[in-house]
């Protein structure tokens, strides 16, 4: 089974803050997350490896996907 992290838990996992977590998960470009119940929102780590192993780059003049 799966691991599911905090918003906390995650935000460490993948070494942002836990503000650029909530805001990307807002307006949009973050892992994917579940929401089991309102105001709960969970990350699994499979989830969060995919992600930031998406934004892997080979240079900094690289467009970022979007």
């Amino acid at each position: 089974m799966s691991q599911f992290l905090t918003t906390v838990e995650a935000a460490r996992h993948v070494r942002l803050s836990k503000a650029t977590l909530e805001r990307l998960r807002v307006k949009g470009g973050g892992p994917e997350f579940l929401n089991p119940v309102p105001g709960r929102v969970l990350y699994d780590v499979v989830d969060l490896d995919a992600w930031m192993w998406s934004r892997r780059r080979k240079s900094t003049s690289e467009a970022a996907a979007a």
